[in-house]
């Protein structure tokens, strides 16, 4: 069995670590609706997204890996890295949960994607600001096929208003983990390498605000709870989606396609 890769937690590694593991973990939610989706199309269009996330997250743990400087690849830092050593947002590591739960993660998550890729364009870091060029394209579709859905569900029958006001209540609670500010933010600010997440809040609430305003929902309060998955500290769900993630690549070590 393969053993894990030690990480260096540098400020610089640590804050693209972040954007590559929500990536990285929310494409793994979004491919488990592969052949399970309400609809053919969505099931293509769960799956493409999640390819999209894919190819966002290897850009980054590639470019992770050479700051880093101990020659660890994407393939590594995706796959042989202990649960202390992801950094993604707690929120994209819940279960699967039922579509309109899905769709309003993915509106969740893709909205504060864009926000960051926009952001990113300016970075100081010209393989960083090559990454994001691209990858904001992908996140507004990304945001605009989630919005859509969170529109059709919340103002649709009493079922899909009912799912989604269900949705609406377990998710808002990871919310303040978000723009949560830290060392590595205000490190990555200082540097010029990427924005604090924490300036991003005002913008995705207005965003946000305005997709419920138009599926008739109500936003809910803020929650207190703080969740810590960008820390490392995960919840009781991310040890599961790694030791499915990891499989292959612990048992056959430096297999290939």
């Amino acid at each position: 069995m393969q053993a894990s890769i030690e990480l260096d937690r540098s400020a610089s590694v640590q804050y693209l670590l972040r954007i590559a593991d929500t990536c990285l973990i929310l494409s793994q939610r979004l491919g488990e609706w592969c052949g399970h989706a309400p609809a053919l199309e969505e099931d293509i269009a769960m799956t493409n997204m999640a390819l999209d996330l894919v190819g966002q997250a290897r850009a980054l743990l590639t470019r992770a890996g050479q700051l880093e400087g101990r020659a660890h690849d994407e393939d590594q830092l995706a796959f042989l890295r202990d649960e202390r050593d992801y950094f993604n947002a707690t929120l994209v590591e819940l279960p699967r949960g039922d579509f309109a739960f899905s769709v309003l993660r993915n509106a969740m998550a893709a909205t504060l994607l864009k926000l960051l890729w926009e952001k990113l364009e300016a970075s100081s870091d010209a393989e960083v600001a090559a990454i994001a060029a691209k990858a904001i394209k992908e996140a507004r579709y990304h945001q605009q096929h989630a919005a859509d859905w969170v529109v059709r569900l919340g103002d649709g029958t009493e079922e899909s208003r009912s799912r989604m006001e269900a949705a609406l209540a377990q998710l808002w609670r990871y919310v303040p983990e978000l723009f949560a500010a830290d060392a590595v933010d205000e490190a990555a600010r200082a540097g010029g390498l990427g924005p604090a997440w924490s300036e991003l809040r005002e913008a995705w609430f207005a965003e946000m605000a305005s997709v419920l305003e138009e599926a008739t929902l109500a936003m809910p309060a803020e929650s207190a709870f703080m969740s810590t998955g960008k820390r490392g500290v995960h919840s009781e769900h991310m040890g599961y989606i790694l030791a499915e993630m990891q499989h292959l690549q612990r048992a056959y070590p430096g297999g290939v396609w």
